[in-house]
């Protein structure tokens, strides 16, 4: 039974005993049509009570078998104050609420809450970020856990919405996924919802579909969590710099309407409390430290439950990794961010068509797998509009030669698991290679030859 269901149950019960003493004192005054009107409304809402139960917990549940011993009760009473015998009000009222009594500590006792918590990822590439927090809950007997991924639109220039996408197709088969338009959170209105999206309307490129802003979310439950879909450099939050540095991951809507926030590490959470209390003012430090948890990031747990596991490597790329005797090249995961290309335009399609250049020269021992950043077409085909053909040209030529692994797929743990070095651009994705001890190298868009 929900929360919302057992506090109705209470509820139920709380009026009959309320009914009681009225009852009792329409007897003892000689009201002979109230006492019985009130007797029927009780039988009414024993049975309203029953039919919540039984609905949720089964027909033999064992509280059933007492709403239906207190039923007895009702129709005896009642037919005794119905024929006028000589009844006694207080002995009427002690064995109705002795009856109640065992009514309400089974409810209280035998049944169990059950949770309902929903996630609601949008891009599939980020579902690591909420992935270890649903088998948690998914592993709970007393929850039920949704997985509902949201269709998300891109936006143009002037901030209108473009195309409309869906991604729900692109989990992993071991996650069940709901339809999103067959969950009705008025109805349900779940005890969580998890949330990796902080934007609401304030993203220039992307926006999930409106329904789906954390200031729609709120209304329908009384615990929104947010959890960062990204993982960024450890900050120090006794420097100011640092600080400015992470302002504008903090201070969005998400963090504002979540009820929890959910970190990666104890120094971001005072980071995030030292902002939101400057922006919020002093009088909010005690809010922003009760809802700021610094519990690391599930997408940590994603990478190490990814390098204890056998990943599965598509036929096409085993052709690129092994060499002609069975044996398997270096793999370098090669990383670009949409925000490299933004500040240096077309310096970085140079800078990548050296890089190509220089694995294509070495692909005998050294293969590429060049994965960008998932939201690089939505962002420079509607800020950069001509360098995002640019961009089209260069991934279409990297694609024809055939030295190296594009990897546009949602599995980034993937990409981790199977390279032997990270170079590339600052991303959160250097955050989550550290932590497999591998090598990293950093790209630098000023050397080239």
């Amino acid at each position: 039974m929900r929360k919302a269901q057992k506090e109705q149950a209470e509820n139920f019960i709380d009026l009959l005993d309320q009914a009681h003493d009225e009852i009792r004192k329409a007897v003892s005054e000689g009201n002979r049509d109230v006492a019985l009107h009130l007797l029927t409304q009780c039988q009414d809402g024993a049975i309203s009570l029953g039919e919540l139960i039984e609905k949720t917990e089964g027909e033999g549940f064992a509280t059933i078998a007492l709403l239906e011993d207190y039923c007895e009760l009702i129709y005896e009473t009642h037919e005794a104050v119905l024929q006028e015998q000589t009844v006694n009000a207080g002995k009427i009222h002690k064995n109705l609420r002795r009856s109640l009594i065992k009514i309400k500590n089974s409810v209280r006792s035998d049944i169990r809450v059950r949770r309902e918590a929903v996630f609601l990822p949008y891009k599939a590439s980020m579902w690591d970020s909420l992935e270890s927090i649903w088998k948690a809950a998914e592993e709970d007997p007393d929850c039920d856990a949704y997985v509902i991924p949201i269709p998300y639109y891109d936006k143009n220039p002037d901030g209108s919405f473009r195309e409309l996408h869906y991604e729900g197709g692109e989990y992993p088969k071991y996650v069940p996924v709901v339809w999103y338009q067959n969950y009705d959170f008025e109805k349900h209105r779940p005890d969580m919802v998890f949330i990796h999206n902080p934007y609401d309307d304030c993203n220039y490129v992307t926006s999930v579909h409106p329904s789906f802003y954390s200031s729609v979310l709120k209304q329908y439950t009384d615990q929104l969590v947010y959890v960062p879909y990204f993982i960024l450099g450890e900050p120090d939050p006794d420097k100011e710099e640092s600080l400015e540095k992470l302002e504008h991951f903090v201070t969005l809507p998400g963090v504002y309407n979540a009820d929890k926030v959910i970190v990666q590490s104890e120094a971001m959470r005072r980071a995030y409390i030292k902002i939101l209390t400057r922006e919020a003012g002093a009088k909010t430090k005690s809010v922003w430290k009760e809802k700021i948890l610094g519990l690391g990031s599930p997408k940590f747990d994603k990478v190490a439950e990814t390098i204890s596991a056998d990943v599965e490597i598509p036929e096409s790329w085993r052709r690129l990794i092994e060499k002609p005797d069975g044996s398997r090249k270096k793999v370098v995961f090669y990383n670009t961010s949409v925000v490299a290309l933004l500040e240096h335009n077309e310096k970085m399609l140079e800078k990548m068509r050296y890089v190509f250049g220089v694995f294509q020269e070495n692909q005998e021992e050294v293969a590429l797998l060049w994965r960008p950043h998932p939201l690089v077409k939505a962002t420079i085909e509607s800020m950069r509009p001509s360098l995002w053909k640019e961009y089209e040209k260069l991934l279409a030529w990297y694609q024809a030669q055939g030295f190296g692994i594009y990897d546009d797929t949602a599995d980034l743990n993937r990409a981790i698991e199977i390279s032997d070095a990270y170079y590339g651009d600052a991303s959160s994705v250097v955050q989550l290679y550290r932590k497999t001890g591998k090598p990293v190298m950093m790209q630098d868009v000023e050397i080239i030859g």
